[in-house]
């Protein structure tokens, strides 16, 4: 590949993990207008719009036998159990803190590849797995309640249980990606999400009777340009460059979340957060000194 070749893939890779990050203070928005559920339904909803729009695109497509359970699997850890505890993180704890979390996801993948595929893990991940693991613990405890967190630890723990989810959906990702295009695993949770939410928010939550610009802005954004545009952006970006360089990447969303937190929001942290965060990044360069990290390609984020 040319120069400029990588130049192109890294900046795509950039502006993925700044939409991601941004989905933070996205969710933020949309829930103080709209439902949480609701709005979820409706970034599922129109991500599968675009995804009909475009499905001449849609790749391979294999099916064997047996697979259906390993995509039932994969459509409940992400989007279904994955959006509610990330719906209810945001409820509890600060776009900040939240995206603080989100910088386990490539050691928790790890771990995971180590303990269900048998992937060989190094003494130095495991320390900054450990250490990371520490500092997030340090960065929610050290968190008081505020308006945009009136239970940071538990809100913190929501978001440790979505990330949960997000590893196991990247391990059946792995997985099933040699039969299918990444375009149809994703347009397939799309698609469920969908039809899943849809009850469980009639169900739960009022259909919402007013509608501001803030909230439908936020939902269309949030189906759109992250789920889609990011999603996109970010497979381009691993296209080009090697999966182990652009796993790198993911490290950078809760910086931008941190941004646009304080851009948007008006959220600080405290300084003993700051040192748990720096905490956690330690953590995350110690467990790649000597062996690299999967991606958690895919998150509907």
């Amino acid at each position: 590949m040319t120069w400029q070749g990588r130049w192109v893939a890294m900046v795509c890779l950039v502006v993925a993990m700044a939409l991601w990050g941004s989905s933070f203070i996205a969710l933020k928005f949309a829930f103080s207008e709209l439902p949480p559920m609701w709005v979820i339904f409706g970034r599922m909803a129109l991500g599968s719009l675009v995804f009909l729009l475009a499905w001449r695109w849609r790749g391979r497509l294999d099916y064997r036998a047996g697979d259906w359970k390993y995509l039932l699997a994969l459509t409940a850890c992400e989007p279904c159990l994955y959006f509610i505890f990330e719906a209810l993180a945001l409820q509890h704890t600060s776009a900040a803190q939240a995206g603080m979390i989100t910088a386990l996801l490539p050691l928790l993948v790890a771990m995971g590849a180590y303990l269900f595929l048998h992937e060989r893990i190094t003494r130095t991940t495991l320390a900054g797995f450990l250490l990371a693991v520490v500092g997030a613990v340090w960065l929610s405890l050290a968190g008081e309640a505020s308006s945009s967190a009136p239970a940071p630890l538990l809100g913190n723990f929501y978001e440790f249980l979505a990330m949960l989810c997000a590893m196991g959906y990247t391990l059946l990702l792995k997985f099933l990606s040699q039969r299918y295009s990444p375009f149809i695993l994703t347009a397939m949770q799309a698609f469920i999400g969908s039809l899943f939410f849809l009850p469980l928010a009639l169900v739960t939550e009022p259909l919402p009777s007013q509608f501001s610009v803030l909230g439908v802005g936020s939902v269309v954004y949030l189906g759109l340009v992250v789920t889609v545009g990011a999603y996109g952006l970010y497979n381009y970006g691993v296209s080009r460059l090697p999966a182990s360089q652009a796993s790198g990447f993911t490290n950078l969303i809760p910086v931008f979340t941190l941004l646009f937190a304080a851009l948007l929001l008006g959220e600080r942290l405290s300084p003993l957060q700051y040192l748990a965060a720096a905490l956690v990044f330690a953590g995350v360069a110690l467990s790649q000194w000597r062996s690299q990290v999967p991606p958690p390609a895919g998150i509907l984020d």
